[in-house]
């Protein structure tokens, strides 16, 4: 029996390569609505995260979250993103 890939994604904050299942996925919609995915099965465009807010902050600090959703971050939705993190 073959075994399975299991699929790595990089995460934003800390740039480590980890299993996707324990990263928490943001989403952009195409309304451009940004919103926490817990589930992974949202439409739109994602990015990874580690659940950790210190990747959060390191994210916001470099504005990666805005390069890879090719959009202005408002602070309101950072702050939104920590709180869903459970900051």
């Amino acid at each position: 029996m073959a075994e399975r890939k299991i699929p790595l994604r990089k995460c934003l904050g800390c740039g480590e390569m980890k299993d996707k299942r324990t990263l928490v996925r943001i989403v952009r919609s195409k309304e451009g609505v940004i919103s926490v995915d817990l589930t992974g099965k949202m439409p739109g465009r994602g990015a990874y995260i580690c659940r950790d807010v210190s990747c959060l902050n390191m994210a916001v600090k470099a504005k990666r979250l805005e390069r890879a959703f090719s959009t202005k971050i408002e602070p309101e939705i950072y702050d939104r993103l920590r709180s869903e993190l459970g900051e």
